[in-house]
């Protein structure tokens, strides 16, 4: 009872945690507190009558089991109250800037001139690369300096405090190290919320780390000139990789590295680590449970002859270390916590109940900080940990016709998916297809390589030449894994979108994943617990894409990115500035449940030639890819598109002036072949996407007949005032709202509504709720939270 007492405490706070994302959270989990304090207690007195009638008839039975299993009524009534505690605990340890945090601090309004400033502060972070190929690290803020001219500071400096994130040139970050004094010369600037759906929302990252502003950084100067360094474990950390990366080199020598110190201590190229996202491995650089596993294994094995106090040292000793390695991750926390209660079990010669390890592991570090209950790397480490201890066993009975091992590869991963695939489909939309497959074959090299890499790792803590040979015999399995990884990812179909999942699905999932866990006769009927989860996934998914037409308006800044959904068929019209593809474009088609772009349409809107339809193309393949330029020696063509977009058989064409591209219920015609203009008949209504033209050359156009009086405009900040007062569209939208007070006063008298993407985020319009703003439709749902 003590033991289902300690359960029912731990779920209580988590659930408290959980409900934070409820109105009124807290309140809820009282009142389920309560409820169940009530409901059994009479089920209490249900077994006591029970006993007692059968004790009058001469027998004496046991209670039903379903009375057995739940705790006394005070047990309820207090995890109630814990969950309510709970929340209240999360809102006060939600970070808040404080008065002299140096966000406070950052220039406010639309001034284009950038203000330098000079923030001076200790580096609580060592180095990273970013995808930009910039430095990354952070910076805790104990002084600001505004500089004037370039040529010194303004003002008198300021105290500050706060916590920032800099990315400065990777040649100014090389050689720095945490706990440096240093000086940052650079632009202060507030991190944006998520502009467009699907997107990464950079402000709620960095809040989660509790800091508030950015700093993209130009120059450092460092403020302790002394040689010495300050010892710290990334010395030793940084030691490792070194001597695994001379012989393996790179990629091979980061991967392994990253395989027994978890990619976020360990520098590993993004194209290795995208290639094991995307097939579904991502779990393989992730420092988590299996790595405790093995190293917990390799010291008990070592010391087996040795008294139990022994074993216990030095595997408090080798899980401290490890700990201290990988960064004090959420994740190989929850691991080491574990791991402690194993060695516990084994010093006092009891068993220990893996579930109970689990929760009481998540509820210390929940205490720790409650903010990781929203971490998706806490959440999926939490729930592949509970397939493995939960399901494992019923799989791999089920598979009891094959040998233990080839069971235990199967039984293993495929737990994990059960439990971590629902939440996946909630943040991602995707499904790895071949990622079981993948995982099975893969296991034994994964095991290798890890446990090679833990041998290799403290060889080179003692003689990193030694390291590093030990190091270069993982050289080919290394080489096998990153083969095996890319041939699984260009098999047809590696991944499939399924669009995002509702809340109500994920949990209306995990309550059949828990029934088929608990409940003895949906254990028996697992198969139809799968096909309703398949069902709850798949038809709402298939649904909504046979019937739902949306247009939506992407904020990309430089030119109008336009995705049509037209009931199945998905138009896409430009593709942005680099990196708009990857990190706009594709998640968002992804969540949505796109898996092949029907109809495309490239432009030169802004003479700049620039454009993400390559990084479009490696997540999705094109049908029908339409180009066109309206100024002679601009073009994107390009023989890396047109032979991407032909490797699965998709067509690739030239646009030309009043050719009309039919794509379902979306016409779409270039208007002229002398200026970007793109003409879209939606519905009975006329948009009209302007590119980068003067007014007076639209102005001459509409004057002779050769442009019609669109609905909807899309242009640029710079011509909208003009071509409002021209065209008289019903709506307008631009991509910054960057105007002076006096055009903005102007535009504010007109009939026409007008959208800044720059402001309201990506723009949606459907044909009953009209035009949507992104941002402010966000901020009325959080609202309500």
């Amino acid at each position: 009872m003590i033991q289902t007492s300690g359960l029912f405490i731990c779920l209580g706070y988590i659930l408290g945690l959980l409900f934070t994302a409820v109105p009124g959270g807290g309140l809820w989990i009282l009142v389920l507190g309560i409820l169940g304090a009530i409901l059994f207690r009479r089920g209490n007195n249900s077994r006591q009558i029970f006993q007692k009638s059968e004790k009058a008839g001469g027998k004496t039975k046991s209670a039903p089991n379903i009375w057995q299993n739940f705790p006394h009524p005070r047990v309820w009534l207090a995890a109630g109250l814990i969950g309510l505690l709970a929340t209240a605990y999360f809102q006060w340890r939600v970070p808040q800037p404080s008065t002299e945090d140096i966000s406070k601090f950052i220039p406010q309004g639309n001034n284009n001139q950038e203000q330098l400033v000079i923030v001076r502060g200790e580096l609580v972070s060592n180095p990273r690369l970013t995808r930009s190929q910039r430095g990354q690290f952070w910076l805790e803020a104990t002084q600001l300096d505004e500089v004037k001219n370039d040529k010194g500071p303004a003002s008198v400096p300021k105290g500050v405090t706060g916590k920032l994130y800099v990315t400065v040139p990777i040649l100014q970050a090389t050689g720095l190290y945490s706990g440096q004094e240093i000086a940052v010369t650079g632009v202060l600037y507030q991190p944006k919320a998520a502009s467009n759906p699907g997107a990464f929302d950079f402000r709620k990252f960095l809040k989660q780390e509790g800091s508030f502003a950015g700093l993209i950084g130009r120059q450092i100067n460092v403020m302790d000139t002394s040689e010495k360094r300050q010892w710290g474990l990334w010395q030793v950390r940084e030691r490792i990789v070194r001597s695994q990366v001379r012989w393996l080199g790179i990629p091979e020598g980061p991967l392994v590295s990253a395989m027994v110190l978890g990619s976020k201590a360990v520098d590993l190229p993004y194209d290795i680590r995208d290639l094991f996202v995307r097939a579904g491995l991502a779990h393989a650089l992730a420092a988590s449970g299996f790595q405790t596993s093995l190293i917990l294994g390799v010291i008990l094995q070592l010391t087996k002859r040795a008294k139990k106090g022994t074993q216990f040292t030095l595997g408090f000793l080798a899980l401290i270390i490890f700990l201290s390695l990988t960064g004090f991750q959420p994740a190989v926390l929850r691991a080491v916590i574990m791991g402690f209660a194993a060695l516990v079990g084994l010093l006092l010669k009891r068993k220990v109940k893996q579930l109970g390890s689990l929760l009481l592991a998540a509820t210390l570090l929940l205490i720790f900080n409650p903010l990781w209950i929203w971490d998706l790397g806490f959440q999926l480490s939490f729930l592949a940990t509970l397939g493995l201890i939960v399901t494992v066993p019923a799989i791999t009975e089920r598979l009891n016709w094959l040998p233990p091992a080839i069971a235990s590869l199967i039984a293993v991963p495929l737990a994990a998916t059960i439990w971590t695939l629902p939440l996946q489909l909630l943040v991602f939309g995707v499904v790895p297809s071949y990622s079981l497959l993948l995982n099975i074959i893969s296991t034994p090299l994964i095991s290798i390589i890890s446990i090679g890499g833990i041998i290799s790792a403290l060889a080179a803590l003692i003689w990193p030449e030694a390291g590093s040979a030990m190091a270069g015999v993982l050289h080919y399995p290394t080489d096998w894994l990153i083969k095996l990884v890319e041939i699984f990812s260009k098999l047809p179909g590696n991944s499939v979108a399924v669009g995002s999942i509702s809340t109500w699905q994920l949990l209306t999932i995990y309550a059949l994943i828990m029934l088929v866990w608990l409940v003895h006769w949906w254990q028996k009927r697992w198969w139809f617990a799968s096909l309703i989860a398949f069902g709850l996934v798949l038809v709402p998914a298939w649904h909504s894409t046979s019937t739902l037409f949306r247009i939506t308006v992407m904020e990309a800044s430089t030119e109008p990115v336009v995705v049509i959904q037209d009931k199945g068929i998905v138009t896409l019209i430009n593709s942005g500035d680099e990196g708009t593809g990857r990190f706009t474009i594709l998640p968002f088609l992804q969540q949505q449940g796109v898996n092949q772009i029907d109809w495309a349409i490239a432009s030169d809107f802004q003479g700049n030639n620039s454009n993400a339809w390559l990084e479009i193309l490696q997540g999705l393949s094109i049908k029908n890819f339409y180009v066109y330029s309206p100024k002679p020696g601009n073009t994107i063509t390009s023989q890396a598109i047109q032979q991407e977009v032909q490797k699965y058989q998709g067509t690739y064409q030239p646009l030309t002036p009043g050719q009309a591209v039919n794509t379902g219920s979306i016409v779409a015609q270039l208007i002229n072949d002398q200026l970007p203009i793109l003409q879209l008949q939606v519905q009975g209504q006329n948009w009209l996407l302007v590119g980068n033209v003067k007014p007076k050359e639209v102005e001459t156009l509409f004057k002779m007949g050769g442009l019609p009086r669109p609905q909807v405009l899309w242009c640029s900040s710079a011509s909208l005032k003009d071509l409002i007062f021209l065209l008289q569209p019903q709506v307008a939208i631009a991509s910054s709202s960057n105007l002076d007070s006096k055009a903005l006063s102007e535009l504010s008298k007109s009939r026409t509504k007008i959208f800044f993407t720059g402001r309201d985020g990506a723009i949606q319009w459907t044909p009953n709720n009209q035009f949507e703003a992104f941002i402010q439709t966000t901020e009325n749902k959080s609202s309500v939270l």
